[in-house]
């Protein structure tokens, strides 16, 4: 039987867990993905209880002795918590055109259950201390993020109303702007007599588009032009 001592022990874990989960759920939720507030407390609360399970189970079963056909693993519920949240953390993760959305989102998910099993074990300190340098990660390097240098990867698509389409005048505007093409498609309609040329560009972010889009926009015979988001070559 459990005293009260333990039983109130184990709530202040579980409000604990709840406490912290939300703390690092509040950021996700701020950044606008789905997996934020309540999914968080859900998930450090849940792990927490898991843990503590573990461990009540074995202090449940201490007197069985080597006679008895059981077996007890503390370590196994928690070790399956943290498998089954690649479910979740799967589901957190979205993938486009050439990017991968959501990493960040299922790596807190996956944290968020460590500290919740370390709070169920009562291992508090290392867990509060996972969440100062979780936050410190997410708030900290997101404003790093935004100074360092990172390639974009588009596709152009241009259509031209005569079928020799002026290739070599649209590198140059490219190369002007330090924009690497990686590779060139052609498309020749012989009814519309129109050539499509869909370029896949790699360049920085902080390429000026509205001077490129005006100097495309003065070549001969262009009938459309549009960008799209490419794949990482």
């Amino acid at each position: 039987m459990w005293t009260c001592s333990e039983i109130s022990c184990d709530v202040v874990k579980l409000i604990l867990a709840t406490v912290v989960g939300g703390i690092i759920g509040f950021e996700r939720e701020t950044h606008g993905q789905a997996a934020g507030l309540r999914t968080n407390v859900l998930v450090c609360t849940g792990a927490c209880l898991l843990m503590m399970l573990s461990l009540h189970m074995e202090h449940m079963f201490r007197a069985i002795n080597s006679e008895t056909v059981v077996r007890l693993d503390p370590a196994r519920i928690a070790s399956y918590a943290i498998a089954s949240m690649g479910f979740l953390g799967a589901g957190a993760i979205i993938t486009g055109k050439g990017t991968v959305k959501g990493l960040t989102t299922a790596a807190s998910m996956w944290l968020v259950t460590g500290i919740g099993l370390a709070m169920g074990a009562g291992f508090f300190v290392p867990a509060l201390a996972s969440v100062l340098l979780s936050l410190l990660t997410l708030y900290g390097f997101r404003q790093i993020k935004r100074h360092l240098p990172k390639d974009e990867h588009t596709v152009l698509t241009l259509v031209f109303d005569h079928p020799l389409g002026p290739l070599e005048k649209i590198k140059s505007i490219l190369i002007s702007h330090n924009i690497l093409i990686n590779f060139i498609n052609y498309y020749l309609d012989q009814r519309q007599k129109t050539v499509t040329y869909k370029l896949r560009l790699q360049s920085r972010m902080d390429i000026p588009w509205g001077h490129l889009v005006h100097e495309m926009k003065d070549i001969g015979e262009l009938r459309e032009m549009s960008w799209e988001e490419g794949t990482v070559l």
